[in-house]
Protein backbone atom coordinates (compact mmCIF):
# COMPACT_ATOMS: atom_id res chain seq x y z
CA UNK A 1 0.00 0.00 0.00
CA UNK A 2 2.87 2.32 0.90
CA UNK A 3 4.44 1.73 -2.50
CA UNK A 4 1.16 2.44 -4.26
CA UNK A 5 0.76 5.73 -2.39
CA UNK A 6 4.32 6.69 -3.30
CA UNK A 7 3.63 6.03 -6.98
CA UNK A 8 0.41 8.04 -6.85
CA UNK A 9 2.20 10.98 -5.23
CA UNK A 10 4.94 10.81 -7.87
CA UNK A 11 2.39 10.77 -10.68
CA UNK A 12 0.59 13.73 -9.09
CA UNK A 13 3.82 15.73 -8.90
CA UNK A 14 4.68 14.91 -12.50
CA UNK A 15 1.18 15.86 -13.58
CA UNK A 16 1.42 19.20 -11.81
CA UNK A 17 4.83 20.03 -13.23
CA UNK A 18 4.49 22.57 -16.04
CA UNK A 19 5.21 21.05 -19.42
CA UNK A 20 8.01 22.86 -21.18
CA UNK A 21 7.06 24.48 -24.42
CA UNK A 22 8.76 23.37 -27.61
CA UNK A 23 12.08 24.97 -28.37
CA UNK A 24 12.16 28.70 -28.89
CA UNK A 25 11.19 29.77 -32.42
CA UNK A 26 14.19 29.48 -34.70
CA UNK A 27 14.98 30.31 -38.29
CA UNK A 28 17.61 29.60 -40.87
CA UNK A 29 18.50 29.72 -44.54
CA UNK A 30 20.61 27.63 -46.89
CA UNK A 31 21.51 28.15 -50.55
CA UNK A 32 23.35 26.50 -53.41
CA UNK A 33 24.78 27.88 -56.62
CA UNK A 34 25.39 24.69 -58.58
CA UNK A 35 27.33 21.45 -58.21
CA UNK A 36 29.97 19.83 -60.37
CA UNK A 37 33.70 19.36 -60.79
CA UNK A 38 34.65 22.44 -58.82
CA UNK A 39 38.30 22.10 -57.83
CA UNK A 40 40.49 24.69 -56.12
CA UNK A 41 43.36 24.08 -58.51
CA UNK A 42 41.12 25.02 -61.45
CA UNK A 43 39.92 28.34 -60.01
CA UNK A 44 41.79 31.62 -59.73
CA UNK A 45 41.90 33.30 -56.31
CA UNK A 46 39.95 36.23 -57.76
CA UNK A 47 37.16 34.04 -59.10
CA UNK A 48 36.94 32.06 -55.88
CA UNK A 49 36.66 35.28 -53.91
CA UNK A 50 33.93 36.54 -56.25
CA UNK A 51 31.87 33.40 -55.68
CA UNK A 52 32.33 33.49 -51.91
CA UNK A 53 31.32 37.15 -51.77
CA UNK A 54 28.20 36.63 -53.89
CA UNK A 55 27.14 33.56 -51.89
CA UNK A 56 27.59 35.57 -48.71
CA UNK A 57 25.57 38.48 -50.09
CA UNK A 58 22.77 36.17 -51.18
CA UNK A 59 22.41 34.21 -47.94
CA UNK A 60 22.74 37.36 -45.83
CA UNK A 61 19.92 38.98 -47.80
CA UNK A 62 17.49 36.24 -46.89
CA UNK A 63 18.77 35.98 -43.34
CA UNK A 64 18.05 39.67 -42.71
CA UNK A 65 14.46 39.19 -43.89
CA UNK A 66 13.96 36.20 -41.60
CA UNK A 67 15.58 37.89 -38.61
CA UNK A 68 13.18 40.82 -38.99
CA UNK A 69 10.21 38.45 -38.89
CA UNK A 70 9.69 38.19 -42.63
CA UNK A 71 8.29 35.13 -44.35
CA UNK A 72 10.27 32.25 -45.75
CA UNK A 73 8.70 33.03 -49.14
CA UNK A 74 10.13 36.55 -49.18
CA UNK A 75 13.50 35.29 -47.99
CA UNK A 76 13.73 32.68 -50.74
CA UNK A 77 12.61 35.10 -53.44
CA UNK A 78 14.99 37.92 -52.54
CA UNK A 79 17.92 35.57 -51.93
CA UNK A 80 17.51 33.96 -55.34
CA UNK A 81 17.23 37.42 -56.93
CA UNK A 82 20.81 38.12 -55.83
CA UNK A 83 22.04 35.02 -57.66
CA UNK A 84 19.76 35.50 -60.69
CA UNK A 85 21.16 39.01 -61.09
CA UNK A 86 24.76 37.80 -61.05
CA UNK A 87 26.56 36.45 -64.16
CA UNK A 88 28.42 33.99 -61.93
CA UNK A 89 25.57 31.50 -61.80
CA UNK A 90 23.55 29.55 -64.35
CA UNK A 91 20.30 31.40 -63.71
CA UNK A 92 18.92 34.73 -64.81
CA UNK A 93 21.74 37.03 -65.96
CA UNK A 94 24.33 34.25 -66.20
CA UNK A 95 22.13 31.56 -67.77
CA UNK A 96 23.64 29.13 -70.25
CA UNK A 97 22.53 29.19 -73.87
CA UNK A 98 20.49 26.79 -75.96
CA UNK A 99 21.68 25.28 -79.25
CA UNK A 100 20.33 28.28 -81.19
CA UNK A 101 22.05 30.81 -78.88
CA UNK A 102 18.82 31.72 -77.13
CA UNK A 103 17.65 31.73 -73.52
CA UNK A 104 15.27 29.27 -71.85
CA UNK A 105 14.87 29.84 -68.12
CA UNK A 106 13.16 27.57 -65.57
CA UNK A 107 12.18 28.12 -61.94
CA UNK A 108 9.92 26.74 -59.23
CA UNK A 109 8.75 27.59 -55.72
CA UNK A 110 6.89 25.71 -52.98
CA UNK A 111 5.25 26.80 -49.72
CA UNK A 112 5.80 24.25 -46.95
CA UNK A 113 2.76 25.30 -44.91
CA UNK A 114 0.09 25.09 -47.60
CA UNK A 115 1.88 22.88 -50.16
CA UNK A 116 1.01 25.50 -52.77
CA UNK A 117 3.52 25.61 -55.62
CA UNK A 118 4.29 27.44 -58.83
CA UNK A 119 6.72 26.97 -61.70
CA UNK A 120 7.69 28.36 -65.09
CA UNK A 121 9.71 26.73 -67.85
CA UNK A 122 11.38 27.85 -71.07
CA UNK A 123 10.87 31.59 -70.62
CA UNK A 124 13.00 34.14 -72.43
CA UNK A 125 12.19 37.57 -71.04
CA UNK A 126 11.52 37.35 -67.30
CA UNK A 127 14.36 39.08 -65.45
CA UNK A 128 13.79 37.10 -62.23
CA UNK A 129 12.17 33.75 -62.99
CA UNK A 130 11.70 32.84 -59.31
CA UNK A 131 9.26 35.75 -58.96
CA UNK A 132 7.26 34.48 -61.92
CA UNK A 133 7.05 31.03 -60.32
CA UNK A 134 5.67 32.62 -57.15
CA UNK A 135 3.17 34.63 -59.21
CA UNK A 136 1.97 31.43 -60.88
CA UNK A 137 1.39 29.99 -57.42
CA UNK A 138 -0.38 33.05 -56.04
CA UNK A 139 -2.23 34.50 -59.01
CA UNK A 140 -3.20 31.61 -61.26
CA UNK A 141 -5.13 28.35 -60.90
CA UNK A 142 -2.13 26.45 -62.26
CA UNK A 143 1.15 25.05 -60.99
CA UNK A 144 3.28 25.36 -64.14
CA UNK A 145 3.32 27.66 -67.16
CA UNK A 146 5.76 27.37 -70.05
CA UNK A 147 7.19 29.26 -72.98
CA UNK A 148 5.57 32.32 -74.52
CA UNK A 149 2.49 31.90 -72.36
CA UNK A 150 4.56 32.12 -69.19
CA UNK A 151 6.33 35.22 -70.52
CA UNK A 152 2.96 36.81 -71.30
CA UNK A 153 1.67 35.93 -67.83
CA UNK A 154 4.67 37.70 -66.31
CA UNK A 155 3.94 40.84 -68.36
CA UNK A 156 0.32 40.81 -67.18
CA UNK A 157 1.50 40.47 -63.58
CA UNK A 158 3.74 43.49 -63.92
CA UNK A 159 7.03 41.65 -63.46
CA UNK A 160 10.26 43.04 -64.89
CA UNK A 161 10.88 41.76 -68.40
CA UNK A 162 13.96 42.27 -70.55
CA UNK A 163 15.27 41.41 -74.01
CA UNK A 164 17.18 38.17 -74.43
CA UNK A 165 20.39 40.14 -74.88
CA UNK A 166 20.27 41.07 -71.17
CA UNK A 167 21.01 37.46 -70.21
CA UNK A 168 23.69 36.63 -72.79
CA UNK A 169 27.29 36.88 -71.61
CA UNK A 170 30.59 36.27 -73.39
CA UNK A 171 31.38 33.45 -70.96
CA UNK A 172 28.21 31.58 -71.93
CA UNK A 173 28.69 32.23 -75.65
CA UNK A 174 32.20 30.80 -75.39
CA UNK A 175 30.92 27.77 -73.49
CA UNK A 176 28.28 27.11 -76.14
CA UNK A 177 30.86 27.41 -78.94
CA UNK A 178 33.19 24.93 -77.26
CA UNK A 179 30.42 22.40 -76.64
CA UNK A 180 29.18 22.67 -80.21
CA UNK A 181 32.70 22.26 -81.58
CA UNK A 182 33.09 19.07 -79.60
CA UNK A 183 29.69 17.86 -80.72
CA UNK A 184 30.58 18.51 -84.35
CA UNK A 185 33.88 16.64 -84.13
CA UNK A 186 34.15 13.81 -81.65
CA UNK A 187 37.72 13.42 -82.85
CA UNK A 188 38.66 16.72 -81.19
CA UNK A 189 41.66 16.11 -78.93
CA UNK A 190 40.81 16.98 -75.33
CA UNK A 191 42.55 16.50 -72.05
CA UNK A 192 40.73 15.13 -69.03
CA UNK A 193 39.95 18.57 -67.65
CA UNK A 194 38.29 19.69 -70.88
CA UNK A 195 36.27 16.48 -71.05
CA UNK A 196 35.00 17.17 -67.56
CA UNK A 197 34.24 20.74 -68.57
CA UNK A 198 31.92 19.57 -71.33
CA UNK A 199 30.25 17.09 -69.02
CA UNK A 200 29.55 19.89 -66.55
CA UNK A 201 27.65 21.97 -69.10
CA UNK A 202 24.54 20.09 -67.98
CA UNK A 203 25.06 21.08 -64.35
CA UNK A 204 24.35 24.39 -62.68
CA UNK A 205 21.39 25.88 -60.87
CA UNK A 206 20.71 28.17 -57.91
CA UNK A 207 18.37 27.40 -55.05
CA UNK A 208 17.33 28.36 -51.56
CA UNK A 209 15.45 26.88 -48.61
CA UNK A 210 14.34 29.06 -45.71
CA UNK A 211 12.65 28.57 -42.34
CA UNK A 212 10.92 31.60 -40.81
CA UNK A 213 10.08 32.46 -37.22
CA UNK A 214 6.51 31.24 -37.76
CA UNK A 215 7.91 27.76 -38.37
CA UNK A 216 7.15 27.72 -42.09
CA UNK A 217 9.46 26.34 -44.74
CA UNK A 218 9.79 27.48 -48.34
CA UNK A 219 12.01 26.31 -51.19
CA UNK A 220 12.86 27.73 -54.59
CA UNK A 221 15.08 26.82 -57.53
CA UNK A 222 16.08 28.74 -60.67
CA UNK A 223 18.21 27.74 -63.66
CA UNK A 224 19.18 28.33 -67.25
CA UNK A 225 19.32 24.58 -67.80
CA UNK A 226 21.91 22.83 -69.96
CA UNK A 227 24.31 24.41 -72.43
CA UNK A 228 23.40 23.55 -76.03
CA UNK A 229 20.03 22.09 -75.03
CA UNK A 230 17.66 21.33 -77.89
CA UNK A 231 13.99 20.63 -78.55
CA UNK A 232 12.87 22.81 -75.60
CA UNK A 233 14.46 20.43 -73.12
CA UNK A 234 13.33 20.94 -69.52
CA UNK A 235 15.25 19.66 -66.50
CA UNK A 236 14.34 19.07 -62.88
CA UNK A 237 14.48 22.67 -61.59
CA UNK A 238 10.85 23.58 -62.45
CA UNK A 239 9.49 20.15 -61.53
CA UNK A 240 7.85 20.12 -58.10
CA UNK A 241 9.07 17.03 -56.27
CA UNK A 242 12.17 16.65 -58.41
CA UNK A 243 14.13 19.90 -58.14
CA UNK A 244 12.06 21.64 -55.46
CA UNK A 245 9.89 20.53 -52.55
CA UNK A 246 8.81 21.97 -49.19
CA UNK A 247 6.54 20.54 -46.51
CA UNK A 248 6.39 21.65 -42.88
CA UNK A 249 5.80 18.01 -41.96
CA UNK A 250 9.28 17.09 -43.15
CA UNK A 251 11.68 19.56 -44.77
CA UNK A 252 12.42 21.88 -47.66
CA UNK A 253 14.69 20.84 -50.52
CA UNK A 254 16.34 22.52 -53.51
CA UNK A 255 18.38 20.42 -55.90
CA UNK A 256 21.08 20.98 -58.49
CA UNK A 257 22.58 18.50 -60.89
CA UNK A 258 21.94 16.34 -63.91
CA UNK A 259 18.23 17.03 -64.27
CA UNK A 260 17.17 13.92 -66.13
CA UNK A 261 18.32 11.73 -63.24
CA UNK A 262 16.82 14.01 -60.61
CA UNK A 263 13.46 13.81 -62.37
CA UNK A 264 13.62 10.02 -62.59
CA UNK A 265 14.56 9.80 -58.91
CA UNK A 266 12.01 12.43 -57.79
CA UNK A 267 14.86 13.62 -55.58
CA UNK A 268 13.32 16.45 -53.57
CA UNK A 269 10.14 14.59 -52.64
CA UNK A 270 11.99 11.35 -51.96
CA UNK A 271 14.16 13.10 -49.37
CA UNK A 272 11.09 14.65 -47.71
CA UNK A 273 9.27 11.30 -47.72
CA UNK A 274 12.15 9.53 -45.98
CA UNK A 275 12.17 12.25 -43.32
CA UNK A 276 8.39 12.18 -42.81
CA UNK A 277 7.64 8.47 -43.07
CA UNK A 278 10.86 6.85 -41.84
CA UNK A 279 11.87 9.59 -39.41
CA UNK A 280 15.34 9.84 -40.92
CA UNK A 281 17.47 12.92 -40.41
CA UNK A 282 17.76 15.21 -43.41
CA UNK A 283 21.43 14.23 -43.73
CA UNK A 284 20.62 10.52 -43.83
CA UNK A 285 17.77 11.01 -46.29
CA UNK A 286 19.86 13.21 -48.58
CA UNK A 287 22.72 10.73 -48.73
CA UNK A 288 20.39 7.82 -49.49
CA UNK A 289 18.64 9.64 -52.32
CA UNK A 290 21.82 11.01 -53.89
CA UNK A 291 23.22 7.48 -53.86
CA UNK A 292 20.16 6.41 -55.87
CA UNK A 293 20.98 9.16 -58.36
CA UNK A 294 24.59 8.03 -58.55
CA UNK A 295 23.56 4.41 -59.05
CA UNK A 296 21.53 5.49 -62.07
CA UNK A 297 24.53 7.35 -63.50
CA UNK A 298 23.72 10.92 -62.46
CA UNK A 299 25.29 13.42 -60.10
CA UNK A 300 24.58 16.68 -58.31
CA UNK A 301 23.61 17.93 -54.88
CA UNK A 302 20.89 19.24 -52.58
CA UNK A 303 20.42 21.75 -49.81
CA UNK A 304 17.86 20.82 -47.16
CA UNK A 305 16.39 22.49 -44.08
CA UNK A 306 13.89 21.17 -41.53
CA UNK A 307 11.59 22.94 -39.06
CA UNK A 308 14.12 22.58 -36.24
CA UNK A 309 16.68 24.56 -38.21
CA UNK A 310 18.84 21.54 -39.03
CA UNK A 311 20.66 21.84 -42.34
CA UNK A 312 22.09 19.44 -44.91
CA UNK A 313 24.28 20.36 -47.87
CA UNK A 314 24.98 17.04 -49.57
CA UNK A 315 26.46 16.34 -53.01
CA UNK A 316 28.16 13.53 -54.91
CA UNK A 317 30.35 15.77 -57.08
CA UNK A 318 33.77 17.24 -56.22
CA UNK A 319 32.21 20.54 -55.21
CA UNK A 320 29.05 22.61 -54.76
CA UNK A 321 28.69 26.35 -54.25
CA UNK A 322 26.78 26.58 -50.97
CA UNK A 323 26.15 28.73 -47.91
CA UNK A 324 24.13 28.57 -44.68
CA UNK A 325 23.22 30.98 -41.89
CA UNK A 326 21.48 29.95 -38.67
CA UNK A 327 19.42 31.95 -36.19
CA UNK A 328 22.59 33.07 -34.41
CA UNK A 329 23.91 34.59 -37.59
CA UNK A 330 26.71 32.06 -37.94
CA UNK A 331 27.81 31.96 -41.57
CA UNK A 332 29.13 28.89 -43.39
CA UNK A 333 30.26 29.35 -46.99
CA UNK A 334 31.87 26.49 -48.92
CA UNK A 335 32.75 25.63 -52.48
CA UNK A 336 34.89 22.51 -52.41
CA UNK A 337 34.38 19.22 -50.62
CA UNK A 338 35.50 20.45 -47.24
CA UNK A 339 35.91 24.22 -47.55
Amino acid sequence: MKHILSILVLLFVIGCTPVKENQEPTFGIVIHGGAGTILKENMSPEMEQAYREKLTEAVATGHAILKAGGTSQDAVEQTIHVMENSPLFNSGKGAVLTADESIALDASFMNGKTLDAGAIAGVKHIKNPISAAIMVMNNSPHVMLAGAGADQFAVEQGLDTVSESYFITEMRLDALKRVQEKEASQKLSLNALEEQYFKNQRIGTVGCVALDLQGNLAAGTSTGGMTNKKWDRIGDAPIIGAGTYANNASCGVSATGWGEFFIRSVVAHDIAALVEYKNLSIQEASKIVLQKVKDLGGDGGVVVLDTQGNVAMEFNTPGMYRAHMNALGELNVKIYENK
